[in-house]
This record gives C-alpha cells, structure tokens and sequence, in this order.
C-alpha cells in the first residue's frame, strides 16, 4: 500500500459497506465480528454507523492471523489481551531505553517471529513484563535484540512460555548485577562518565557468563551412545 493510501485511510471514514470493500469481505463478515467483539463498536451519528482506519487495520489483521492458522475464538482472545496491555507511552516513559531499538509491529507479524506461540497467555504475558506495548492498531516490542533472541530460541525449540520464564528470572539477576556496578562505580569512579563505565561493566558481565557457560557445558554429563 503506498503512503497517499495509508494517508487517506487515516483520515476517512466508512459506512459498513465500504468498510467491507475496503478489507476484502462482506457486509455479513464484518457484522459477525462486530456482533463478536472482534472490531470495536463504531460511532453513531443518528441512525448510520460510521468506522475508521482502526476497524479497517483491526479487520485486516484478522484476515493475516485466519491465514496463520489462528481460530475467530483464539483471535477474541488475543483482542482482549492487547486491549488490556500497557499503551507504549507508559512503556518507555520519558524516553526510549538508551541502547535498546524499540520495534513496531502488527500482530500478524509478531505472529510471524513466534509461529504458533503467540497465544493470549503468552501475549498477557509479554504485556506484564513490559516487553510489549500498545500502540494503537500496533505492538510495539522494547527491544530488537530482545525480539530477535526471543524468536531464535523458539525457533530452537523453546516454548515461548519457557522464553518469558528464564527472562523473568533474568531480569531480576540484571538488576542485582545493576545494582552492584551502580554503587561500585558512584563510590569509586565518581568523575567518570556513564558512557565509560557502562561498556566496561557490560564486558565484565559479559566475560564471566561466558567462562559459566564453559564450566556448565565442561561439567555436561556424556550422553549414552545408542
């Protein structure tokens, strides 16, 4: 879709039946998702009922899930988990993490990163941890390397779930490490500078998981040969 399309989108509005047009479906598809909570209700001027870009992006990201492979009953519930997540303003607060590259993306294309995992425990759950966040019609992930590691180990094998688990478990290491390199570094490199000190405290974490990671994988008990 060009750019003068997706402009006149965002600012038109649909009677049911150009809405229809515009998604590709019948007057009869978008009635049953409304009647079904799937598009939000649209607003009402006397007696005709008028619809926007957001049921039209709602309506087409309900076409890409149908095409992965996802049920109307398990897209109901994803809805109601991404309408109850955190809007993305809370997320990233007064600013954007300093290192960290936030990542849009609709739900049918996070669909794509975890195929088959993205159901509405893992997406509440990725909520709650404040991986994701809404933005409008969009998700927006915090982190790319985050995002991009986290679909990696699924493409291992690795139970999104299991992912979410070990990052929760992570996290509060991370921030004892943070505390630790914090209170060091204010009570004996006051005068330098953050950007100094923030490289030099990643290497040595850095460093020392890698040589854990030796001594785990050295330790490996042998497996039995068939």
């Amino acid at each position: 879709m060009s750019d003068q399309q997706k402009a006149r989108e965002e600012v038109r509005e649909y009677r049911m039946k150009e809405l229809a047009d515009a998604a590709g479906i019948t007057v009869r598809t978008v009635r049953f998702y409304r009647e079904r909570g799937l598009i939000p209700p649209p607003r009402r001027e006397g007696r005709i009922a008028w619809y926007d870009s957001h049921h039209l992006a709602r309506l087409r990201t309900i076409a890409a899930l149908l095409e992965r492979g996802h049920t109307l009953n398990g897209i109901a519930d994803l809805a109601t988990a991404f309408e109850s997540g955190r809007d993305v303003g809370e997320l990233l607060g007064l600013g954007e993490p300093t290192e960290e590259t936030p990542v849009r993306l609709t739900p049918a294309e996070l669909a794509d990163h975890f195929e088959g995992e993205v159901t509405a425990e893992n997406l509440a759950t990725a909520l709650e941890l404040g991986y994701l966040a809404t933005d409008g019609d969009d998700l927006v992930h915090i982190s790319r390397r985050l995002l991009d590691v986290s679909a990696a180990l699924v493409r291992e094998g690795v139970p999104l779930s299991a992912v979410f688990e070990a990052g929760r478990q992570i996290r509060a290491h991370a921030d004892a490490l943070a505390e630790l390199f914090a209170t060091t570094l204010q009570t004996h490199a006051t005068g330098a500078s953050p950007d100094t000190l923030r490289p030099l405290a990643k290497s040595v974490v850095e460093a020392e998981l890698s040589m854990a990671m030796d001594r785990r994988l050295r330790n490996k008990p042998a497996q039995p040969s068939s």
